[in-house]
């Protein structure tokens, strides 16, 4: 898991310059999600690989990441992928120390920085599906 200073440089400087290629680029994503007290709208930058009935992301910075905890709480999210807005259900965390949710190309560096959480996230329905401008 990276670590804390390394996230918050994250935070601070560096999603706000992947935040928009995030939306677009093959095994990123941005989820959209509400803080548990503020309500306040955040626009987190994710790795997210699809799946058949949804997508999985891995967690770099760990399950108790605030992002993570607010899209618990809520139980749904939005998810900006490949262009395309979409509403999904939070389905659940899993530990995997082999990182097999995760594409087999992208396991070395997942393991390089110790990531073997996953957030599981429910594809919507199609008629919620919206294009982005």
């Amino acid at each position: 898991m990276l670590g804390r200073r390394m996230a918050r440089f994250n935070r601070q400087v560096l999603n706000h310059l992947t935040r928009p290629l995030a939306r677009h680029l093959p095994g990123f994503g941005v989820v959209v999600h509400h803080g548990r007290r503020s309500g306040r709208i955040y626009e987190t930058p994710v790795n997210v690989f699809r799946r058949s009935d949804g997508y999985v992301v891995a967690l770099t910075y760990g399950a108790g990441a605030d992002w993570v905890r607010n899209v618990l709480a809520a139980g749904v999210c939005d998810l900006i992928t490949h262009g395309r807005r979409m509403r999904v259900v939070v389905s659940h965390i899993q530990h995997d120390e082999q990182r097999l949710p995760a594409p087999a190309i992208v396991r070395p560096v997942l393991r390089l920085i110790d990531v073997a959480d996953f957030l599981y996230l429910i594809s919507p329905q199609p008629e919620h599906d919206a294009s982005l401008p």
